[in-house]
């Protein structure tokens, strides 16, 4: 299929999707009612976005949000083990497409709602700056903080990033694990690493102590997607169809843009 075909289904399946989602908005509202607490799985990346989407979310519903943020591989297995959720958002496809292969998911309602851009990040007073990815090969650069690929895709991403610019084998004895983006960046904030590498709307959520040294080209890793879903069997069907139908609406993407998300128009 061509790129423009390609794109041009993705687009109908999005605006299908929003009208399934507005339709349930508007049938059921009086079930998504006051009273009622929607528990909500998203990557730690997402979550200035969505408690500024949740306020206005129950605002405009009298549901009330309880987040719970985490590693997207971490929440994976949470919902994998029974955890009471109603909407999981990832910053990758891979966990949604494990959980979509067993079960745990409501497919139809699984939208792609957002992007994001690696950066390379130190401190602004760091002895040893750094002003490329090609800075990484330096010997005065020992010690290099990314996320855990096996359970964190801000990690995978890096590792993607690192092996397309040729730089995994010269750059792996120098590597310092995660287990979260915000460990990545703690580390680089205390200066316990010479750099790390996250995504760019973390990096601007902390740009009083963090530098932003170069941005990886988008070439060199996959496509990065953020998607949400309604967990299957959620006592809390509708109100959760109406959060995802708030998260992609004009007002949930311009939030997310505010934090330097990639939305589509």
């Amino acid at each position: 299929m061509h790129g423009l075909e390609r794109n041009t289904v993705k687009w109908f399946e999005r605006f299908i999707l929003l009208l399934l989602l507005g339709f349930f908005a508007v049938l059921f509202v009086e079930e998504a009612s006051a009273g009622t607490e929607l528990t909500v799985s998203a990557a730690l990346s997402l979550k200035a976005p969505f408690e500024e989407i949740g306020r206005l979310y129950e605002k405009k519903s009298g549901v009330r949000v309880a987040y719970n943020f985490g590693p997207s591989g971490m929440l994976q297995k949470q919902i994998e083990n029974s955890a009471p959720v109603d909407v999981f958002a990832s910053a990758s496809p891979k966990e949604m497409d494990s959980l979509e292969g067993s079960g745990f998911i409501m497919p139809a309602t699984r939208s792609n709602f957002a992007g994001n851009a690696m950066v390379l990040i130190t401190t602004s007073d760091a002895p040893r700056q750094l002003f490329s990815f090609a800075d990484l090969r330096k010997r005065e650069i020992t010690r290099i903080a990314i996320g855990n690929p096996a359970s964190v895709p801000a990690g995978k991403y890096s590792e993607e990033t690192l092996r397309s610019l040729g730089l995994w084998d010269a750059v792996q004895p120098k590597l310092v694990y995660g287990e979260q983006v915000k460990q990545v960046m703690d580390y680089v904030s205390r200066r316990e690493v010479d750099a790390g590498m996250v995504f760019l709307t973390d990096a601007m959520g902390r740009s009083k102590e963090l530098r932003v040294a170069a941005e990886a080209p988008a070439s060199s890793h996959r496509p990065v997607v953020y998607t949400i879903a309604v967990i299957r069997g959620t006592k809390n069907n509708m109100a959760a169809r109406n959060f995802i139908a708030m998260v992609i609406s004009k007002e949930g993407s311009d939030i997310l843009r505010k934090y330097g998300f990639i939305v589509k128009p």
